[in-house]
């Protein structure tokens, strides 16, 4: 399966400088925010049943695959769901004190909206065409401990896809989902519901990448952006499950007293 996969850990990458802005919480719908919450706490339920057996999200993706060799993909042939055309492996690198490794996703074209296409740009790299066309959404730092660090998102070569608008990116999110036990059913659970517990943050990362790429562009008229190896992270964020699904519970109860404060409102207007 195809995607690189050569980029360096956020920790050490040439990057863009600043955090995406995310959204608000509390602006978003309540039915968005009700996703969010579910696909949080199945992420703990996760590592309820993994914490049990003394196991985590990292170990079980490397459980069964030799020596850890950095720049591999873990699996060694990746994770793929043939329902929706999801995609992901976990590889690391050297040199990084604060992360161990991470997860890059991809969707791949069969599993996209009809009519999504690749933007036609006069790169100098050939790009995967046909069933074999993918665009990565985004990629998830782990620490030692087998937890998530951060988000971030990347250039074109860095994981050898194809490049696509934000836009029809985001819409792709919604359709990533990897739904076997191949390697580990919680880690599976696990990596689908990360794309939607941050889906604010993801959004925010890949309007960024765009913005980042057009403007390196503009400063660099005689080279390829998309090619770069002086781009290489776009953006990242840092995050934490605990936090964001304490965020969404509070931007909830925010919204139920503004619902309630509103329709008092009305009442005495009567």
């Amino acid at each position: 399966m195809t995607g690189s996969g050569n980029g360096k850990p956020a920790a050490e990458s040439p990057r863009a400088s600043g955090e995406p802005q995310v959204l608000p919480l509390d602006r978003l719908p309540r039915e968005r925010l009700a996703v969010m919450l579910e696909a949080g706490e199945d992420i703990l339920e996760c590592y309820r049943v993994l914490g049990k057996a003394g196991l985590n999200v990292v170990g079980e993706v490397l459980r069964g695959q030799g020596t850890f060799v950095e720049f591999d993909h873990y699996p060694s042939e990746d994770v793929f769901d043939h329902e929706t055309h999801s995609q992901y492996y976990y590889h690391a690198h050297r040199g990084s004190a604060m992360e161990h490794g991470h997860f890059h996703t991809f969707l791949r074209a069969p599993g996209m909206s009809p009519g999504v296409t690749p933007e036609e740009l006069p790169g100098s790299e050939e790009w995967p065409a046909a069933d074999q066309a993918l665009s990565h959404l985004v990629a998830i730092s782990m620490d030692d401990y087998g937890f998530p660090r951060g988000l971030f998102a990347v250039n074109r070569w860095v994981t050898g896809d194809c490049w696509y608008r934000a836009e029809h990116v985001i819409a792709m999110l919604d359709r990533f989902a990897i739904d076997h036990a191949y390697p580990s059913w919680p880690v599976n659970r696990w990596i689908t519901g990360m794309l939607r517990l941050f889906r604010p943050g993801i959004e925010a990362l890949l309007l960024q990448r765009d913005a980042v790429v057009a403007a390196w562009q503009a400063n660099h008229p005689g080279n390829d952006a998309l090619e770069d190896r002086g781009l290489e992270i776009t953006g990242w964020i840092p995050i934490s499950v605990e936090h964001q699904i304490e965020q969404i519970r509070r931007a909830l109860d925010l919204q139920t007293a503004r619902g309630a404060a509103a329709a008092n409102r009305g009442t005495a207007r009567r």
